[in-house]
């Protein structure tokens, strides 16, 4: 199993920004790390361990992107408009930069799953949301769906738009996005254990089925933590559920 790393510098977040591939064919998966993770939180988490069989099969191609605007919030600040700012300078980071890397090192455009647990999670959903014509799928994994946990200040423009719980909602019928999005999947999966927080996955579900997106609440036992052992249990089994044999 290869690992490649690159880093540049990206105008849109205003930093280097590193993003790691572990793999060589397969289905594209971009696994967005927890709030201030790097590119190789993954790694170190033995997530790539837990995802070996599918990677040496040759079922996915894994890639991991530091998690900038977690950095910024958690180091630098979270305070309104600097930090949303650099949530949408984020997005653009993904839409103008990151994908079309991928899609160069796939050989060309490909499906692409989004995933994540906790922020994470959270960056997984909005990339859907925002993208579906871009993302086919998403799994997110003990998710915090509601910026205002992080962030301090008033609901700005960027806040919205980077907030599916906001924006989705106010999707008109017929918005191209939205009869995307239609054709997409959602899995919502949390525990039931210390610090999760259920009831941000069934909010969710609620917000993409008023809109008949396709979604799946998963709920896990009350053993099941939000933590690294629950998400190495959980994405392995849903990845082999979503990929192609």
């Amino acid at each position: 199993m290869s690992k490649f790393s690159q880093r540049w510098w990206s105008p849109r977040v205003g930093r280097e920004v590193n993003v790691v591939r572990w793999g060589e064919i397969g289905r594209p998966v971009l696994l967005f790390p927890t709030a201030a993770g790097d590119a190789e939180e993954v790694e170190r988490m033995l997530m790539i361990e837990a995802l070996s069989p599918l990677l040496e099969a040759g079922r996915l191609k894994l890639y991991s992107v530091d998690s900038v605007p977690g950095q910024m919030w958690l180091n630098e600040s979270n305070q309104q408009p600097a930090a949303t700012a650099i949530q949408a300078g984020f997005d653009r980071f993904i839409v103008d930069e990151l994908i079309p890397a991928i899609h160069t090192d796939c050989g060309g455009p490909a499906d692409i799953v989004a995933a994540g647990a906790s922020i994470g999670a959270f960056n997984a959903l909005a990339a859907i949301c925002r993208h579906p014509e871009l993302i086919s799928a998403a799994i997110c994994m003990s998710g915090t769906y509601d910026l205002s946990d992080f962030l301090e200040g008033d609901v700005d423009e960027n806040w919205y738009l980077a907030s599916p719980l906001h924006f989705v909602p106010n999707l008109p019928e017929g918005h191209r996005n939205l009869d995307d999005l239609r054709r997409r999947f959602v899995l919502l999966a949390h525990g039931t254990g210390r610090w999760e927080s259920p009831e941000q996955s069934w909010r969710v579900a609620e917000c993409l089925g008023a809109r008949a997106v396709p979604n799946r609440v998963d709920e896990w036992g009350p053993e099941w933590d939000h933590d690294w052992p629950t998400w190495r249990r959980m994405l392995p089994q849903y990845l082999d559920e979503l990929l192609p044999t």
